[in-house]
């Protein structure tokens, strides 16, 4: 691609920065506001590439995304997955003893508040975690702390007190690579995904019927959400994720019976397998 340009999600230092930068090296990132903003980025040309987050290992998965995700007009090319290792930052020459107040986002706080609670700290909520980091840059004051990226520190010339502070050692995030035009590997390429929506229909056992096709035919699925569709109550569309060509015999005849049992089924996307799934698959 001509235009290295990735766009994503938050302030510059913000884990989907980090996320882009690992997988992406050498490439610019480009922070957006919004995931809609993100997603007309790729649009606009402005960013060839956006790093959308789907799911976290502790948080389950990012509700902005999987709500955006079948209408937006891009396509999944890839997926990345980000450990998330948090660090707590303070102003340069900062002794421990000296901090208060930790700053993050929600999510963050509560995946270290053993440790905050350990070193006697008082979490404090804000919109996110390198604009947390940015904060105390800002504020100049010894006593308050950011819990957030290296990366983060790096930018915002803080330095880290502590890293891995999470109290869970498995906290990743995984990652959706978007583009606006799809790339398909060749039919028979080994450890493939592929991702697509569908809307059941309303009929006693629609779901039941609709992924049956998956079972006889040997496909492995590794994801199924549920959408509460048009402000209903009632889940009526799915997202999912399964190993796989879909011109492959077996999931090609899966998705024609589940076609059969449904009112729309869309492909998102055919691409690699990362290299952490493959690893947990072989465990």
């Amino acid at each position: 691609m001509t235009n290295q340009i990735i766009a994503f999600q938050g302030r510059p230092g913000a884990y989907s920065d980090l996320a882009c930068r690992t997988a992406y090296p050498g490439w610019t990132t480009l922070a957006c506001d919004t995931f809609e903003a993100a997603i007309e980025a790729v649009h606009s040309g402005a960013a060839a590439l956006a790093m959308l987050p789907c799911e976290n290992s502790l948080a389950g998965r990012v509700p902005d995304t999987h709500a955006l995700l079948p209408d937006s007009g891009l396509h999944v090319i890839g997926e990345h997955y980000q450990r998330v290792e948090h660090c707590l930052l303070a102003l340069p020459g900062t002794r421990l003893e000296e901090v208060r107040r930790a700053h993050s986002h929600p999510m963050a706080l509560g995946q270290v508040r053993h440790s905050l609670a350990t070193l006697g700290l008082t979490a404090v909520t804000e919109a996110d975690t390198a604009g947390s980091a940015q904060l105390v840059a800002q504020w100049g004051k010894k006593e308050e702390a950011a819990v957030a990226s290296a990366l983060a520190a790096e930018l915002y010339g803080l330095s880290v007190l502590r890293t891995n502070i999470e109290d869970a050692a498995h906290n990743t995030t995984r990652f959706y690579v978007m583009a606006r035009a799809p790339v398909v590997p060749p039919v028979g390429t080994p450890n493939l995904v592929t991702s697509f929506v569908f809307d059941v229909r309303n009929v006693p056992a629609a779901l039941y019927k609709a992924l049956g096709g998956f079972a006889t035919n040997g496909v492995n699925m590794t994801k199924l959400e549920s959408y509460m569709v048009d402000g209903t109550f009632t889940a009526t569309r799915f997202m999912c994720d399964v190993d796989g060509h879909p011109e492959e015999p077996r999931l090609r005849l899966a998705l024609e019976e589940l076609d059969f049992f449904s009112r729309h089924v869309r492909i998102l996307g055919v691409y690699p397998a990362a290299p952490l799934r493959l690893a947990l698959r072989g465990s």
